[in-house]
């Protein structure tokens, strides 16, 4: 630490120099294709005939999420390489001029000797950068392992939902079926008690035509035999007077 009689300009250095992010970085982070918005926004049609959600579109949706993982992972491999070899900006330094007080012009030659300590700021700025990596590291890993279970969870709710919706549909193509075999009983004893109630009538007419048939009959004889009786009593009263005739 400089004593405060040694005044003028002094070099403060950058305190956080590894907080930079290169320019390259930021335009690849910028040129991302999934985001964990797209996750949670992503819906899948459900399908008519199968069970559950289409098995392609959702393998298809995973597969994205993988390579954008992969890549990801391979950045943060070339980032950690670039600021392993040496490549991370340098230390920034900014100067600062600081005017010297009148009261304290005579004071220069006691604080000559104090320029030795002035490394001591070395090995906070190379540190900083030493424990930068690690801790982006550390986000890096917890951002990629939230990712990974937020796409889980999606799917096995999508899985969820899938197994819901086809227990509701199969019962209630159950209670369909079971409505229409109810309806269709009803139907059919319906009609079986109107052709019953035909059938009735249609015994009910039979037996007034047999009835009609038999008196028919009766009578239908009847006549018949009062002419045949009428022809025998004619024949036998024209047979007398002829036998006179031809005496």
């Amino acid at each position: 630490m400089r004593s405060a009689d040694n005044v003028g300009s002094h070099v403060v250095p950058n305190p956080r120099p590894h907080l930079r992010t290169p320019l390259y970085a930021q335009k690849r982070w910028q040129a991302m294709a999934l985001t964990p918005e797209d996750v949670v926004n992503k819906r899948f049609q459900p399908t008519k005939f199968r069970e559950g959600y289409d098995q392609d579109e959702v393998d298809d949706f995973l597969d994205e999420v993988v390579v954008e993982l992969r890549r990801l992972h391979q950045e943060n491999e070339e980032l950690r390489q670039r600021l392993g070899s040496g490549d991370a900006a340098p230390a920034a330094t900014t100067v600062i001029d600081t005017p010297a007080p009148a009261a304290v012009e005579q004071a220069p030659v006691v604080v000559e000797p104090e320029p030795t300590p002035e490394p001591e700021p070395a090995p906070v700025v190379a540190q900083a950068p030493a424990a930068a990596p690690a801790a982006d590291e550390d986000d890096e890993t917890s951002s990629t392992s939230s990712l990974l279970k937020l796409a889980r969870k999606l799917h096995e709710e999508h899985v969820r939902e899938g197994i819901e919706k086809r227990d509701a549909l199969v019962a209630e193509a159950h209670a369909t079926a079971a409505r229409i075999a109810a309806e269709a009983e009803a139907e059919q004893r319906s009609k079986t008690a109107i052709l019953e109630k035909e059938r009735q009538v249609l015994e009910g007419r039979i037996d007034e035509l047999r009835t009609f048939e038999r008196e028919y009959r009766t009578k239908l004889k009847g006549y018949i035999e009062g002419q045949l009786r009428e022809l025998d009593s004619a024949g036998s009263t024209e047979a007398p007077a002829t036998a006179s005739f031809g005496n």
